[in-house]
């Protein structure tokens, strides 16, 4: 069988999802549970993008080993450059340039000619090749480019020195036999296309994303660039889950595999949902809430009589297991330590003490600490004592009823340990209580989305809260919070997407890292 290369680009374009950002710690965390998920290259960053990018992205190509770390760049020197220092202390570094090649791109968007766009190729990766050894080139808007002359974009790329070749289905336009078509056209047509890899990255605008990749692999292709939960620019990319399962559940039919360890699959799931706030619907192939559930009872019968009738995978094989450890208030720090190395967090002593008294005080609370409770304890713990926490909710407190006035008190800490505290009326306590968090943290921005849902079943269950804020400049920030009290759920979840806010916009009080 051959192997399929496995290029995760969750830390790039996942990111680029609106509200999806993360912060230098919360990319370190993914990029080490990727490393234990075994995926093959990990593209970091897009490094010229901004000064935080490219220290994530060297920080990552310092501190995590196993997989290649790439930087992505622009076709252009400044690009490659800032890429290259980026990704140069990695074992296995690797640089990542593109250029659009579609007619439509080139007329609206570059305003060059097919010539032009040749000629920048060859130099630029000739540049790229000067620097690393392992150079990717992408063929931008591939799916919608004419198929002669993206043969001969790849063999100029390949001739320059490009390592693996990209073809992307930039706007999730193709459909699965068309773009299948297209890697066994450029299989047979580019006369020095064994020279390289060719990789496939397509988006999910219509839903074909996976599909369209599974049909590239088919007719040659042997990378696949997707990202955790699908993660990406307006509906998404390919999904790393749904690849890795449908390699392991049908090697029969595809005669391809991937050294990813799927058993590690959940707990990137989780990781990365927690940390970008951008929720897991039920219905999720792979790691929905509802993809191992039955409950017609048809298909109940038949599960309980024979697992495989309407179970094709099982859910141990993507480390979805059901611990027998019950922690309560009684619990100690090495059950609780074990417990979240199964969730896939190592843990430092500080970090682990933290995340023992935040336990401590929820397990007072409730009957049982589910997984989802820890792995919310210890999300809260990473966004909340990150670099760009700015803020910090010291107290809130309100009042309200049918016949009262909603009232909030608000007290803050900021950075350099200073108490601010403020009040404010409402149209209800929500509304009180982010009234008085404007006064305090006094930077415009209009809340686009609320969401409050229950982690866990229960009367005692955490109320998970995500909001979405919108800049002026329009760009768009998730906050998130988990807490018993929905009331401290949502002044914690407002409270972190203004420090996204604040760090994205260089208004801090403090310098950070």
């Amino acid at each position: 069988m051959d192997k399929v290369i496995i290029f995760d680009t969750t830390l790039r374009d996942g990111e680029q999802s609106p509200g999806a950002t993360m912060n230098m710690k919360e990319k370190i965390e993914v990029a080490k549970q990727l490393a234990r998920l075994g995926v093959d290259v990990i593209e970091a960053g897009f490094p010229i993008s901004s000064p935080g990018d490219f220290e994530a992205v060297k920080h990552i190509a310092q501190n995590v080993k196993g997989p290649s770390i790439a930087g992505l760049a622009r076709a252009n020197k400044k690009d490659i450059d800032a890429a290259w220092e980026a990704v140069k202390y990695s074992d296995k570094p690797r640089i990542h340039t593109f250029i659009a090649t579609s007619d439509i791109h080139l007329e609206y968007k570059l305003r060059k000619s097919r010539e032009e766009v040749l000629k920048i190729t060859e130099e630029m990766v000739s540049y790229a090749k000067s620097l690393c050894n392992d150079v990717e080139f992408s063929a931008e808007d591939a799916g919608r480019t004419d198929p002669d002359y993206l043969c001969q974009v790849v063999e100029v790329a390949i001739r320059a020195g490009a390592t693996t070749v990209n073809i992307p289905d930039t706007v999730g336009y193709t459909v699965p036999d068309e773009f299948g078509a297209l890697i066994k056209y450029l299989k047979d047509k580019v006369p020095n296309i064994n020279d390289a890899i060719i990789s496939v990255h397509c988006h999910n605008d219509l839903g074909m994303a996976t599909a369209n990749t599974i049909a590239a692999l088919q007719n040659g292709a042997r990378q696949v660039e997707c990202t955790v939960n699908g993660l990406g620019e307006r509906a998404g990319n390919c999904s790393l889950e749904e690849i890795a399962m449908i390699l392991k559940t049908r090697k029969d039919k595809l005669n391809l595999y991937s050294t990813v360890d799927t058993t590690e699959i959940y707990k990137a799931s989780r990781l990365v949902s927690n940390l970008t706030g951008m929720l897991i619907q039920p219905n999720k192939a792979i790691v929905g809430a509802n993809a191992f559930a039955h409950e017609s009872g048809i298909h109940q019968d038949g599960f309980l009589k024979y697992r495989t009738t309407y179970e094709i995978m099982n859910p141990q094989d993507i480390g979805l297991v059901q611990s027998q450890l019950p922690l309560g208030p009684r619990s100690g720090r090495h059950a609780l330590k074990s417990r979240l190395e199964e969730l896939g967090y190592e843990l430092n002593e500080e970090d682990l003490q933290k995340a023992f008294e935040r336990f401590k005080v929820l397990a007072d609370k409730k009957k049982t600490i589910t997984n989802r409770d820890l792995e919310y304890i210890v999300a809260d713990e990473i966004r909340f004592r990150s670099a760009d926490a700015e803020y910090t909710l010291e107290q809130v407190q309100v009042s309200c009823g049918n016949q009262a006035i909603p009232t909030a008190t608000v007290k803050l800490k900021n950075a350099e340990g200073e108490i601010l505290q403020d009040a404010a009326i409402g149209a209800g306590p929500i509304d009180a209580i982010y009234q008085a968090v404007n006064r305090i943290i006094d930077v415009p921005n209009d809340l686009i989305e609320f969401s409050v849902q229950a982690i866990t079943e229960g009367i005692d269950a955490m109320g998970e809260v995500t909001i979405r804020v919108k800049a002026e400049d329009g760009s768009i920030y998730t906050g998130n919070a988990a807490n018993v009290d929905i009331i401290v759920a949502s002044t914690m979840a407002y409270v972190h997407a203004l420090n996204k806010l604040l760090a994205k916009s260089g208004i801090l009080t403090k310098t950070t890292a």
